[in-house]
C-alpha cells in the first residue's frame, strides 16, 4: 500500500477560514479494501476577531446535538493542527485527503495546517468524492449529488454533523467507489 486515505470532514461558524473559525474537524484514514486504521478529531477554540455567519449560525440551531458535540472539550488550533501533523505523519503510508465536498473541507484543514503547524503533508492535493462519483458515473457535475449515487455505494450510516462520524461515512462511500471502479477497471 503506497497510499492511505484520510476522508475529513468539518464544522466551521462560515464560509472561509481566517475570517470565520474550523469549529471541529475529523479524518478517518482508510485503505483502499475499506480497512479503518486509525481516526482523528478535535474540537477547536475559535479564532480571536474571528467572525460568524448569520446563516451559518441559525443552521446550527437547527442542529443542537452536533453543535453541543463540537463545542466541548476545546484545543487551541496550535497543539490540535501539531497533534493532527504527528498522527498523519504516524499513517502506515502517504495520506491523501479525500472530502465531500473537498473544496470546501480542504480549503480549512490547508489554512489551519499551515497556520498553524507549518506544514502540510497533503501538499495542495485533496481528492473530491463528487468528482470522482461523476467520472463513474459519467454524469455532468452538475448533475451529481448523494440522491442520484446508487444505493451499493452507500453503508448503513446517517449523517450527524459531528465532524468524525461524517468523515467515516465519507470515507466509507469513497472506498465503496473506488472498489467498484476498480473492479470495473480490471475487466476491460
Amino acid at each position: 500500500m503506497n497510499e492511505i486515505y484520510v476522508s475529513t470532514d468539518v464544522e466551521t461558524n462560515g464560509p472561509i477560514p481566517g475570517e470565520y473559525s474550523m469549529l471541529s474537524f475529523g479524518s478517518a484514514a482508510f485503505g483502499p479494501k475499506k480497512k479503518l486504521f486509525s481516526t482523528f478529531s478535535a474540537n477547536l477554540k475559535t479564532l480571536p476577531k474571528a467572525k460568524e455567519d448569520y446563516q451559518t449560525m441559525k443552521w446550527w440551531q437547527t442542529q443542537e446535538q452536533a453543535w453541543q458535540a463540537c463545542r466541548s472539550n476545546l484545543q487551541n488550533p496550535e497543539k490540535a493542527m501539531q497533534d493532527y501533523v504527528n498522527w498523519l505523519n504516524d499513517l502506515p503510508a502517504k495520506p491523501v485527503f479525500v472530502g465531500y465536498p473537498a473544496a470546501f473541507d480542504f480549503m480549512f484543514i490547508c489554512w489551519y495546517l499551515n497556520k498553524f503547524a507549518g506544514q502540510n503533508p497533503f501538499s495542495y492535493i485533496a481528492l473530491d468524492i463528487k468528482t470522482y462519483a461523476m467520472a463513474i458515473l459519467k454524469r455532468p457535475f452538475s448533475k451529481i449529488s448523494k440522491s442520484v449515487m446508487p444505493k451499493k455505494w452507500f453503508d448503513e450510516c446517517k449523517k450527524s454533523h459531528i465532524a468524525l462520524d461524517d468523515a467515516i461515512e465519507q470515507g466509507r462511500l469513497f472506498c465503496n467507489m473506488l472498489a467498484i471502479n476498480t473492479k470495473q477497471s480490471c475487466k476491460k
